[in-house]
């Protein structure tokens, strides 16, 4: 079964053979699957080594010249270790890149907590004007990666992850997808969380959105669906409650309750298997049933 990421070589692939703006930097993770496209493109694909923090320096740079850059490696290492040159070389010059991130919470519990990065969009929300993009299968990457590379000179986040769902949905960037409607309250299921959130619903009087991309945040979308009703359930395949200032200013103007479910703070440090994370973070069917059941009911 294709992965996220493999189709974000291949889109990548593309992108460099046709668009001459398009560079490609990377910190040796993934350098093999680029190898042809760094044959083809010398001077557009550059692998630093790992060094992550010339990874974002590079970027800004190339950003500098008019080029449009994609960043790659695992999320911990493209996001958390050099947040410092996310905030200078790309926020502070007022230059663009596209960083694609994976291995995003927990895709490789064998690699330990250096390769978990939960805080990862909680982090970048520190920063103002991100766009942040959370796919939950391999078609919808590809469509939020084609758009965010075609997207002018802003700065995007993509954030691909082994985990999916089981099929694509017809998704426009920056808007959520209302999926079922109901009368008891709203479930917004991000990215790779949708599955669970819609077999955890399953005979639920709630309306079910789903949500590709999270920033901006579509706070028209989150209102038209909530109607007169006051109660929201995030579920976020990373840190819990991430979301939950967003929801709260869609709704400020309005009585309303919002229930963030994600990954927690406290550390696991039993590692195991993506659905055993799930199982344990509550993020599994049986456990967001449970748990937004009694939260509405």
């Amino acid at each position: 079964m294709e992965t996220m990421r493999e189709r974000f070589f291949d889109v990548t692939g593309d992108l460099l053979d046709h668009d001459p703006r398009i560079a490609l930097l990377l910190a040796d993770i993934s350098a093999d699957p680029f190898a042809e496209a760094a044959r083809r493109h010398p001077d557009r694909v550059v692998n630093v080594g790992i060094r992550e923090q010339l990874l974002i320096g590079a970027a800004g740079g190339m950003a500098l010249t008019g080029m449009r850059p994609i960043a790659h490696t695992f999320a911990s290492f493209l996001v958390e270790r050099p947040f410092e040159q996310v905030k200078l070389d790309l926020e502070h010059q007022g230059v663009g890149a596209l960083l694609v991130s994976a291995a995003g919470s927990y895709d490789w519990p064998a690699g330990g907590r250096t390769h978990m990065a939960p805080g990862d969009i909680a982090l970048l929300d520190t920063l103002p004007g991100w766009t942040v993009h959370v796919p939950g299968h391999p078609d919808e990457a590809e469509t939020l990666l084609r758009h965010a590379a075609a997207d002018g000179d802003r700065k995007v986040y993509v954030r691909l992850s082994n985990h999916r769902n089981a099929t694509a949905r017809p998704i426009t960037p920056g808007r959520f997808l209302t999926l079922r409607e109901g009368r008891r309250g709203v479930v917004l299921a991000v990215g790779p969380m949708l599955d669970a959130v819609l077999d955890a619903t399953e005979g639920l009087d709630v309306t079910v959105l789903y949500a590709a991309t999270v920033r901006p945040f579509d706070a028209a979308g989150l209102r038209a669906a909530l109607g007169g009703r006051p109660d929201v359930v995030l579920v976020e395949p990373y840190l819990a409650g991430t979301s939950a200032n967003e929801a709260h200013e869609a709704l400020a103007d309005r009585a309303h309750r919002v229930l963030g479910l994600g990954v927690p703070r406290e550390e696991h440090r039993h590692y195991g298997s993506i659905p055993e994370h799930l199982a344990a973070y509550g993020l599994d069917a049986t456990g967001l049933r449970e748990r937004i059941t009694a939260y509405l009911w």
